[in-house]
């Protein structure tokens, strides 16, 4: 059984003995927490939907430890009037297991049971549940920026090219004009792929100009789009 909740303002898909690291939580260690915004669940092939949330759903979760997330350089920038502020953060997340998620009528997930159907491989299962942390650390990078007042709109950016994680990524330096700086900023924001670099528009490069040394001159002149379309097609 999975689901789908809301915790400190994100969303995230939990099952039952997963470790997720949110937005820092009040409470202590060891301390037991429980979240009512249960937007979706699943168990097998019975999905069931909230509208938006489900009545009477809770998932249970206990306290692991509080942390702070990798330093991540946050670059404010105002075109056209000399304004630049370049500061470092550090995002306050804490770890949670998840104990378990109840349903309305008290249906309550529980250890893994016998099915019929074949098994998933391992390696099927290690590549699925990377997947998902990979999601989630893009999830909380996102959020650090968003937290920061960044003068980039980053949703924007990703709805427009699609989203990728790192098990994704491509050697962005193989196009003209990234280097390993550039690369690192590109995947702190998501931008991992050949494919996402070919569909920006210009309101994205635009956006992008926020980064430090990155500027929609340098995209157009050095021709990232017309480049990774290439790369792409020699893959």
């Amino acid at each position: 059984m999975y689901a789908i909740v809301e915790i400190a303002g994100q969303q995230f898909k939990v099952a039952k003995d997963q470790k997720v690291f949110v937005n820092r939580l009040a409470g202590e260690e060891g301390d037991k927490v429980s979240f009512d915004k249960v937007l979706l669940s699943g168990d097998g092939d019975n999905i069931t939907l909230g509208a938006p949330a489900i009545d009477g759903a809770l998932v249970d979760a206990k306290i692991t430890r509080h942390v702070k997330g990798d330093k991540v350089i946050v670059f404010k920038k105002k075109r056209r009037k000399g304004y630049r502020v370049k500061n470092g953060h550090r995002q306050s997340l804490t770890e949670i297991s998840i104990v378990g998620i109840t349903l309305s009528g008290g249906k309550k997930s529980s250890s893994a049971k016998a099915e019929p159907k074949k098994e998933a491989s391992k390696a099927d299962t290690k590549a699925k549940a990377k997947k998902e942390v990979e999601v989630s650390e893009n999830l909380v990078t996102r959020a650090e920026h968003r937290t920061e007042g960044m003068e980039i709109n980053i949703d924007k950016i990703l709805h427009s090219i699609g989203t990728a994680t790192k098990s994704d990524a491509d050697d962005l330096k193989e196009i003209n004009g990234i280097g390993p700086a550039y690369e690192t900023k590109l995947n702190e924001i998501g931008i991992y792929t050949y494919e996402q670099i070919s569909k920006l528009k210009a309101a994205d490069r635009e956006e992008l100009s926020a980064i430090d040394g990155i500027t929609r001159e340098k995209i157009e002149s050095e021709e990232w789009v017309k480049q990774a379309k290439e790369l792409l097609k020699n893959k």
